[in-house]
């Protein structure tokens, strides 16, 4: 613990000259030899004042502006005895730092280890800290959902869903007019067919349309690295070599997703075109599904709790990202 003068003090005797003409109450007759005692300790060790400061004779003296800065003082400045009342304790703490390595969304480049489906070392690749290292942000991953939600199951002429209508020319039914205009007393129709009939068309109904809406690339790049910068904070980005199997056996891939660690959802990423016999390999597990890397999306990383990526799919996702948007 440190001790320090108090700069209410300091400046308090800066501009009077003679001790008895202080007007700070908190200084008393009794603690005027105490700060004599504490002149000559600082006279002796940083030569503020001359041996002839009017300090030591205890008549009038002079204060410079420049001594009103802090002085600290430990337990062993010579033992001097300082009033309670003109100190100020504070206790020294020091901040440990932290590993800079703890802290996500620094972005800062990554080293991982790479492996293989038999779990063989590799080596090690470089992860770039603008890509997998972001800030999580869940309203940018909630915004590019949505907007892949809306897109999604969109037909050949821009159309999507199900949910059809029929309007007043696509109601089965004849044209004549039910009745002449007038004579009868009841109101006057040209139509059996319109929306006011039983069987008949419906007003504003719904069509088969597209839902997508806009989204700005920069938000679905985002969007991106965020998913990616979150499944390597998890531990659930596995990087290998590459994804060549031996055979086409379904078996194989099931005794390699066996062999990872809490794998339920198994999403591969290759870089170019699916490697045929992992495409047949994997075609009849439910939990296992392959991308190639011009496919990868922030909705598809999110369904799978564990993502491998090859070092090819690794390289072609960041070149990507790195590309300049088009305007």
């Amino acid at each position: 613990m440190a001790v320090s003068i108090s700069r209410r003090l300091l400046q308090c005797l800066g501009p009077s000259r003679v001790f008895g003409h202080c007007d700070s109450p908190m200084i008393t007759s009794r603690s005027f030899h105490t700060f004599d005692a504490l002149c000559s300790s600082l006279v002796s060790r940083d030569s503020l004042f001359s041996m002839d400061s009017p300090c030591k004779a205890g008549s009038s003296f002079l204060f410079s502006r420049s001594l009103s800065t802090t002085t600290i003082l430990t337990p062993e400045s010579n033992g001097v005895a300082f009033p309670p009342e003109l100190l100020t304790t504070k206790t020294v703490v020091t901040a440990e730092r932290t590993p800079v390595r703890m802290i996500l969304g620094q972005y800062q480049d990554l080293v991982i280890p790479v492996t293989n489906f038999h779990n063989e070392d590799k080596g090690f690749m470089v992860l770039a800290g603008d890509v997998f290292d972001v800030p999580i942000r869940k309203d940018i991953v909630h915004r590019v959902v949505l907007w892949q939600l809306a897109k999604r199951q969109q037909l050949v002429d821009g159309s999507q869903g199900t949910h059809s209508t029929k309007t007043i020319s696509e109601v089965s039914g004849t044209g004549r007019k039910p009745y002449p205009q007038k004579g009868t007393g009841r109101a006057r129709h040209g139509t059996l067919r319109g929306p006011q009939f039983r069987g008949g068309a419906t007003k504003h109904g719904p069509k088969p349309r597209s839902h997508a809406f806009k989204l700005n690339k920069k938000v679905r790049r985002l969007g991106l690295k965020i998913a990616l910068s979150a499944r390597i904070a998890e531990g659930k980005l596995l990087v290998f070599d590459d994804l060549d199997i031996p055979s086409h056996k379904t078996k194989n891939v099931v005794n390699y997703v066996q062999e990872m660690e809490n794998a339920k959802k198994l999403l591969l990423v290759d870089g170019g075109p699916i490697n045929e016999k992992l495409k047949l390999a994997t075609q009849n597990l439910h939990y296992v599904n392959v991308l190639p890397s011009i496919g990868l999306n922030v909705y598809s990383i999110l369904l799978h709790d564990t993502l491998v990526m090859s070092r090819d799919a690794v390289n072609r996702i960041v070149t990507r990202m790195h590309t300049p948007i088009n305007r």
